[in-house]
């Protein structure tokens, strides 16, 4: 046992081989961290610095400061005095000419826009012709009998009576010599005929005679002056509808919209308004009312409107009067078909632009009312 173990071989003692670090060494063993830990701090930075932040911008414009302690809000649209007047065309017809622009003032009777009237033009033309001829015949009914025609039907008178003379003699001699037997009975019946002839053609001259002399029917004269009504009441007729092709203002206001221009052909049943008046002296401000707070609406209660777009400017309301009819709350697009699930009473407000900046039609305002107020006056 002894001499096995004496005699196996012995490892000779490990030694660590020293070499000198590289600059490879050194990158892995100093570079690779410190990159590490700073891509880390890195992405650390991105992270925080890209995170979406959830804050309270202040609004891009103002809103609008309650006036009062309580109030009533709701929203109205400016609108012209006599409100917004939609002219349209009672015919249809080629527009041929615009007389106004936008922004010029009309009064009644001023001329806004004027249709073709060529065609009924002619057909007045037509028709004083014809009323001319109903008064040319009535001149003549009234003017009968013609003096020229005298002397021929009295000449015809005479030639019927010397006629009737000669065979009044003829039949004279002929019944004289008839009893003598002289001639047949039919040359004496022939005398005789010839004789009553001679008197029928007196009879219906002198008939023709007195009718001249009698002048015109009275009952053909009444036909001829109603038939100048018929024709006097077609020509007013015809100017009416070419005064009417000139469509004209009613009111005093401004011209506030025009829809139209030369050339285009007008529809009665367009629905769209060719040309938008009214009176801007002072305006009037529709207010909508929801049906929630028309318990607390009080006409007597002070309000005030600010326009979009400058809320911090008041314009001091007067009340003018309430349509009672709860409508539903149209959309202020502009589009009267679209509707949202809401009713709404309509008040009309009055104020005056004079020294304050400068509303227009149409534009949308933010209306309070002073419930306080109201409240107080009630008590």
């Amino acid at each position: 046992m002894d001499d096995t173990a004496s005699s196996a071989p012995t490892n000779p003692p490990s030694r660590r081989v020293e070499r000198r670090r590289t600059l490879a060494d050194i990158l892995t063993q100093v570079g690779l961290p410190v990159l590490g830990i700073g891509l880390l701090g890195f992405a650390a930075w991105f992270v925080w610095t890209t995170r979406i932040v959830i804050g309270d911008p202040p609004p891009p414009v103002e809103p609008a400061r309650n006036p009062f302690r309580r109030s009533l809000a709701a929203a109205g649209v400016v609108e012209a005095r006599t409100e917004n007047i939609a002219v349209g065309s009672t015919l249809s017809g080629i527009v041929v000419e615009v007389l106004v622009t936008v922004g010029e003032p009309v009064a009644p009777g001023t001329a806004l826009f004027r249709l073709d009237d060529r065609e009924l033009r002619g057909i007045l033309a037509v028709k004083r012709a014809a009323l001319d001829r109903s008064r040319s015949e009535l001149t003549r009914q009234e003017a009968e009998p013609r003096q020229e025609q005298l002397p021929v039907l009295v000449a015809q008178v005479a030639e019927a009576r010397a006629l009737v003379d000669q065979t009044d003699d003829a039949l004279a001699r002929a019944r004289e010599i008839f009893a003598q037997k002289v001639i047949t009975e039919e040359g004496f019946v022939a005398k005789k005929d010839a004789a009553a002839a001679a008197r029928a053609a007196l009879d219906r001259a002198q008939a023709n005679l007195d009718l001249l002399e009698a002048g015109s029917w009275q009952y053909d004269r009444d036909v001829t002056r109603a038939r100048i009504a018929e024709a006097e009441a077609e020509v007013q007729r015809i100017e009416s509808e070419i005064e009417r092709l000139t469509v004209r203002a009613l009111v005093n206001g401004q011209v506030l919209q025009v829809n139209v221009r030369p050339g285009e052909f007008v529809a009665v049943a367009s629905g769209r308004p060719l040309v938008m008046l009214g009176d801007v002296e002072r305006l009037h401000v529709r207010v909508d009312i929801d049906e929630y707070d028309i318990a607390a609406f009080d006409e007597h209660a002070p309000a005030v409107a600010m326009p979009r777009g400058n809320l911090q400017q008041r314009y001091p309301l007067q009340f003018v009067r309430v349509e009672p009819f709860v409508v539903p709350k149209k959309s202020l697009t502009g589009d009267t078909t679209e509707r949202v699930d809401t009713r709404v009473l309509q008040v009309i407000y009055e104020f005056d632009p004079t020294g304050l900046p400068r509303l227009f039609v149409g534009q949308q305002v933010e209306v309070f009312l002073d419930r306080a107020t109201a409240a107080e006056a009630g008590s």
